[in-house]
């Protein structure tokens, strides 16, 4: 008869670790998608959308996707070097049921995001709206989506077969 595992218990430690983690990865997905999309915006202006986006306003955005980039990007990469570790030691945290539920939270999002993202696309197309710098976003926002999606749905496989 199989000895089940120990269940690890919920400390505030990991809770706000997994919390942020999350939230690292949602700012930086989001500083990331915003970045891009300006640097589309400067390489590909909107001539016929005139006045809203001008090239100051435009670097200005992206300075800040940059710089918001700098500053969260690593303390996602640090966090989830961390919370490895203590997987490491002590894998039954990774049935944490906080863990769980910001991962499956996040594939949600990411799946409706990717949706939405499609159906966006359709309806452009349907409308005959199709334009270079228009595709470039929706690729961006898929690719991000999608990156995210493919990375936690990996990860909760792997959990599973741990």
């Amino acid at each position: 008869m199989p000895i089940p595992s120990p269940k690890a218990k919920t400390s505030p430690k990991d809770f706000f670790l997994h919390l942020l983690s999350i939230v690292m990865l949602y700012a930086s997905a989001i500083a990331f998608t915003t970045l891009i999309f300006q640097y589309i915006n400067l390489l590909i202006p909107d001539i016929v959308g005139g006045g809203y986006w001008y090239p100051d306003g435009i670097k200005s955005l992206a300075r800040g996707a940059l710089a918001t980039l700098i500053v969260v990007f690593p303390v996602y990469v640090w966090v989830n070097w961390f919370l490895n570790k203590e997987y490491i030691k002590s894998p039954e945290k990774r049935d944490l049921r906080i863990r769980k539920w910001l991962l499956y939270f996040t594939l949600f999002v990411a799946a409706i995001v990717i949706v939405v993202d499609f159906v966006t696309l359709v309806r452009s197309f349907l409308e005959g709206e199709l334009s270079l710098r228009f595709l470039y976003k929706v690729l961006t926002v898929g690719f991000v989506a999608g990156s995210i999606f493919g990375y936690y749905l990996t990860d909760i496989k792997k959990s599973k077969v741990d």
